[in-house]
């Protein structure tokens, strides 16, 4: 699991069927590089996140056949980045 902090909405107008319509975000881990996560939970920019990866991530995000590696499944409700 990873911690990121979410950066804005990505706006993808071609996608495959599989995807269906869940938001995907640009995250960014503290001091690393941002990434595309899919978004399980209904997060906003400014949210920090967990996010989880591999076939965990096409767990939360639907099912093994989801064509997700990062996928947002919580909301953190107090974080301080120290």
């Amino acid at each position: 699991m990873k911690i990121c902090q979410v950066e804005k909405t990505l706006v993808s107008t071609n996608r495959i069927k599989e995807m269906g319509h869940r938001p995907l975000l640009v995250v960014k881990e503290k001091g690393g590089a941002r990434s595309i996560a899919v978004d399980a939970v209904g997060c906003i920019p400014g949210d920090w996140v967990i996010c989880v990866g591999s076939s965990a991530a096409r767990e939360a995000a639907g099912g093994k056949d989801f064509p997700s590696d990062l996928t947002i499944v919580g909301i953190i409700d107090h974080w301080s980045e120290e």
